[in-house]
């Protein structure tokens, strides 16, 4: 079984981690959606990281759909999202939070570095970066409230520290760190863990 894109991108960093927290055996492929197009193409001619090779060859694809196929597949007792109905729901939320973050600013990134300067549409990049504030808002007073998870984090928190961390690589001029100190230690937490060490993002 294979996993198909860069670590820099949250979405194939967040696979990784959940597979290796699942117990998921996997060989990592970093393929570039942009200076490997072609060689991905081959795998998965959408070029959609994360791109996950089953080994029966069947493709997966969207990283929430790749972890949902294996959280059917564990446990109870493995799954990353809690069983009790308030509990799912407040991690939900969470999750929520951290994708919502992870959209806008992939959407920065790439409007940023795709697009000529003189076609960069500002009220659309200053809407994305509302939404993105606002989302870091959010989960800064989440993580204000109750304590980090290090020994084995769960979907929302693990989602919430790939998202932070790819900010902080992408975008620290934007998503400035000492604004949102919770949110900042929480990942700073899950990055020294050896779980993290094991899939870097740069």
């Amino acid at each position: 079984m294979k996993l198909i894109g860069m670590l820099d991108s949250p979405y194939v960093r967040r696979v990784a981690i959940s597979l290796d927290l699942l117990g998921v055996s996997f060989e990592h492929e970093p393929l570039s959606v942009f200076s490997t197009f072609e060689a991905f193409s081959r795998i998965n001619p959408v070029v959609k990281a994360p791109t996950l090779v089953l080994d029966d060859g069947s493709v997966l694809m969207d990283s929430t759909l790749i972890i949902e196929y294996f959280e059917r597949l564990s446990g109870p007792g493995s799954t990353l999202l809690p069983q009790q109905p308030e509990a799912l729901a407040s991690a939900l939320v969470t999750l929520g939070l951290a994708l919502a973050a992870c959209e806008k600013a992939v959407q920065i990134v790439y409007e940023h570095n795709m697009r000529p300067a003189e076609k960069l549409h500002l009220p659309w990049v200053e809407r994305a970066t509302r939404q993105l504030l606002a989302a870091c808002a959010e989960l800064d007073r989440h993580y204000a409230a109750r304590p980090s998870q290090t020994e084995r984090p769960d979907q929302a928190a693990l989602t919430t520290a790939v998202a932070w961390s790819f900010m902080q690589l992408m975008l620290p001029e934007v998503v400035r760190a000492d604004d949102f100190p919770s949110l900042k230690a929480h990942a700073a937490r899950l990055e020294q863990t050896d779980l993290f060490k094991r899939y870097p993002i740069a």
